[in-house]
């Protein structure tokens, strides 16, 4: 009993102590850089010009550095040549990720390479076998490999300035409704993030994780889903299995799920800026809403035959 009485207070006073921590000096971005991928659209393109108005020196990777997200990124820019910088950067390039860390290097600030935001990453909508293997392959190189690709070939710069590295996942990886191959990259970078932080704490370097909710409303990372498009697209096998019907039932749940979700990305954005700006960032960010927060709840501390019973309930909806 005595024996655990340590513990116990230690267990109690962490918080306090997160608290006091938190309340220190935030970070002064002025002459630090940081490295955002998928700065196209979405979070990562309201990230790059946050972190430009807060002072820090912006290399803003770009799938299409052309387009017209890239276009308002460098208009933003133009007033303070040099702090925000678009860079053509496809994260399942090996080639393009080099050439990003080259630029970083030649336009390195006073303070050097402060951080990481592995952002960029793609959506789609399909049960298990209506998803081709290319499909499969593609996921995983963009929203996993493309990650790891990214971090692997910055650590060295991290570890050197003791910066930060923060991964977009999404509560989508405790769960999965009608876009498991989603799920399933987001699960594992989950994994490969609490492998990396652990071994980054003796070096200095923090890493966050952010899990959005449903946010499709602001971010377009998946766009209304069309019912004919998925049943024209289904191999002869899958055609036997499925009817019209049901399949347009699944899209009209997929596209009212699209419906509800959140368009104020900002919310995000502030708990990508407090990983990055705080000297006592969280491990992991959950940014959603009370009803998802609870069906990561069940999902975590219930048995599996639970959560299968809600979700199954949700999709007969």
């Amino acid at each position: 009993m005595w024996t655990a009485a340590p513990l116990l207070l230690l267990f109690l006073l962490l918080p306090l102590a997160r608290r006091c921590r938190r309340r220190a000096a935030r970070l002064e971005p002025a002459g630090r850089a940081v490295l955002i991928t998928g700065c196209d659209s979405g979070f990562g393109h309201l990230l790059a010009l946050r972190l430009h108005r807060l002072g820090f020196t912006v290399f803003a990777g770009c799938l299409r550095p052309g387009g017209d997200g890239a276009r308002r990124l460098q208009r933003e820019a133009a007033a303070e040549s040099g702090r925000l910088r678009v860079l053509r950067l496809d994260v399942t390039r090996a080639r393009d990720v080099r050439e990003a860390k080259e630029m970083v290097l030649s336009h390195l600030p006073e303070r050097g390479f402060w951080g990481l935001v592995n952002n960029a990453g793609i959506s789609t909508f399909g049960e298990t076998g209506w998803l081709s293997m290319e499909t499969y392959e593609k996921f995983a190189d963009v929203n996993l490999l493309g990650s790891i690709r990214t971090t692997l070939e910055f650590l060295p710069l991290l570890r050197k300035y003791k910066g930060r590295i923060v991964f977009m996942s999404s509560i989508i990886a405790y769960f999965t409704l009608g876009n498991g191959i989603y799920s399933m990259t987001k699960a594992a970078i989950e994994k490969f993030c609490d492998a990396l932080r652990l071994e980054m704490k003796k070096f200095g370097v923090q890493v966050c994780i952010i899990q959005p909710g449903n946010y499709a409303r602001s971010t377009k990372i998946q766009p209304p889903v069309s019912a004919e498009e998925i049943w024209s697209e289904l191999s002869e096998e899958e055609k036997a299995v499925y009817n019209k019907e049901y399949v347009q039932e699944r899209a009209n749940f997929f596209n009212s799920v699209l419906s509800e979700g959140s368009a104020n990305g900002n919310e995000v954005v502030d708990a990508m800026v407090d990983a990055l700006t705080s000297p006592a960032p969280k491990a992991r960010y959950m940014v959603a809403k009370l009803k998802e927060k609870a069906l990561v709840f069940v999902c975590a501390l219930f048995p599996t035959v639970v959560m299968d019973s809600v979700l199954s309930y949700a999709l007969s909806k």
